[in-house]
């Protein structure tokens, strides 16, 4: 079926924390295989995989040194193959994260490129002779010297993660190689890094949404999966709609949809962005997740999520695990399922997972908190070690990427050593198996959710009815209609410690899911986190 990824549920797997089969307290593709039957029960359609080819780990795994090859820390190939024919007898598809902008600077490109300019894969990596004033997103200057050539290469990331230089044809047609071999495996799609940076003219101080950006993406698509019916979506930091357009065109020229992250920057600070967050502007994050719905609608796709390895449980950062986790876990995931676009759950936010919140800088082994650290708090003293430490406790990417939580056992049953990154504290409360046959846990709540979007009189309405935001203003409510021909959906939720009341503005036919067995009346006291989905006449 054409575009079968609309109505699918993806799920996010951060291997390296997933689960471990061997005992040397890192995750790995045997623990993920061993875990395909709990995605199953699920409900899930994708399992989208986080990095697991060779890498040096500076930035787990996010600097590749080989395309081709799985990092032994993971598996190995036959165990990659052994995945892919497994997910697929459940009906589950396979997409990878691929890393297109930079490599690891061990990989084989640069250690030869970077020997002597007549080197073929030297142009394969951006240089200058002189740098310019571009600052990484890791903290610092994004150029570094390489001795050897007398010229400085550019590392918009860590500085082992050499960027490159997609002018170059040859690269390009490399990398396309790449691509069919490991579609040509059964991969069936890819969900593609930091993409709109692939286009950059640094010289020029540009790096996201470069001038040739989107002729490589159509490029790439003719030369690899246009051909075939994938889930394709671009992580794009920096984008407004009239782009997003572009990158999910419906004429499948480019992407099946994109990330963006209009909704997870809403309480970063100006100038020190998520190392200095602000209060939730709830009004604000409606105003911008109505804008997207709308705007989309027939003209490109969305991705919904609240989570991810790069951003914070969403219960820890809007709830602050004060209020009802369980309860709250459920609203979020309500209040998301029902919009337009295809859910993507991160591993444990289907359980209600926390942070961790570490409290000191040596708790933490991500590269990019190491950095900001040293940078903000050390070399220019923008905040204090208390200020950053509270913020990464919310922000830092180690968080939220600590040991599946499966039973209350030592370890959490992730692994029967120690796990390569301490467990959230609340681990023995919070796990599958005290949450699988609990009809009322956030588990089996995702599972009806899922459901509904799936294989439900309310499916083909949820894919493509149309968005109206009500009280827009209300600073707690959310409230939101979709509508089509037929059926009529109306989404009523209460953000925040306080009650709340809501007059329904028709007549209730049914309510479809709840996280709440309140009675239900045309006037609504809402508890907080209190979140409904109504059929209405």
């Amino acid at each position: 079926m054409k575009n079968w990824w609309k109505k699918s549920v993806v799920y996010q797997v951060y291997p390296k924390s997933f689960m471990d089969s061997n005992g040397d307290g890192v995750g790995d593709i045997q623990g993920l295989i061993s875990k395909l039957n709990y995605l199953e029960k699920l409900g899930i359609d994708v399992i989208w995989l986080s990095p697991v080819y060779a890498s040096p780990m500076d930035d787990n795994g996010y600097d590749i040194s080989d395309y081709l090859s799985i990092n032994p820390l993971f598996g190995s190939m036959e165990d990659m193959k052994q995945l892919i024919k497994e997910a697929q007898d459940r009906n589950i598809k396979i997409i990878l994260d691929l890393v297109l902008n930079h490599t690891s600077d061990e990989h084989k490109w640069f250690i030869e490129g970077r020997k002597n300019k007549s080197n073929r894969t030297n142009d394969f990596y951006v240089w200058a002779k002189e740098p310019n004033s571009l600052i990484s997103t890791f903290s610092g200057s994004a150029w570094e010297y390489n001795e050897e050539t007398k010229e400085y290469f550019l590392h918009l990331f860590s500085k082992k993660m050499p960027d490159l230089n997609w002018k170059n044809k040859a690269l390009r047609n490399e990398i396309y190689q790449m691509m069919n071999i490991w579609l040509d495996l059964g991969i069936e799609g890819f969900r593609f890094d930091v993409i709109e940076y692939i286009g950059k003219e640094p010289l020029s101080m540009v790096t996201a949404n470069g001038p040739q950006l989107h002729t490589y993406i159509k490029e790439m698509n003719k030369a690899t999966f246009g051909k075939r019916n994938t889930l394709t979506v671009g992580e794009c930091w920096n984008v407004d709609i009239p782009i997003a357009k572009q990158y999910s065109n419906p004429d499948g020229s480019e992407f099946s949809m994109i990330f963006q992250f209009d909704h997870m920057k809403i309480d970063w600070d100006e100038t020190l962005g998520k190392w200095k967050p602000c209060a939730l502007d709830f009004v604000k994050l409606k105003e911008v997740l109505s804008n997207w719905q709308i705007s989309m609608m027939g003209q490109g796709w969305n991705s919904l999520f609240w989570n991810n390895h790069d951003m914070p449980r969403i219960i820890s950062r809007w709830n602050d695990d004060l209020i009802n986790p369980v309860h709250s876990a459920k609203f979020f995931a309500l209040i998301n399922y029902f919009m337009q676009g295809t859910p993507f759950i991160y591993q444990g936010e289907e359980l209600g997972m926390s942070n961790a919140r570490f409290s000191t800088i040596s708790d933490y082994v991500d590269v990019e908190t190491i950095n900001a650290y040293q940078d903000l708090v050390i070399d220019r003293a923008l905040l204090s070690e208390e200020a950053f430490l509270k913020s990464a406790s919310i922000f830092g990417r180690d968080n939220v990427r600590t040991p599946m939580q499966w039973d209350a056992s030592p370890n959490a049953g992730f692994s029967i050593a120690k796990p390569w990154l301490p467990l959230c504290k609340n681990y023995k409360e919070v796990n599958a198996e005290k949450q699988i046959d609990d009809k009322n846990s956030v588990y089996n709540f995702y599972r009806s959710l899922i459901q509904l979007r799936k294989d439900s009189d309310y499916s083909d309405l949820i894919q493509d009815g149309r968005f109206t935001l009500l009280e827009p203003k209300d600073q707690h409510l959310f409230v939101y209609e979709r509508q089509d021909e037929h059926k009529r959906i109306l989404i009523v939720a209460n953000y925040g410690n306080q009650k709340t009341h809501y007059k329904i503005p028709s007549r209730i036919i049914k309510k479809i899911i709840s996280n709440t067995d309140s009675p239900i009346h045309q006037e609504l006291d809402l508890m907080p986190y209190d979140a409904y989905a109504f059929e209405l006449e």
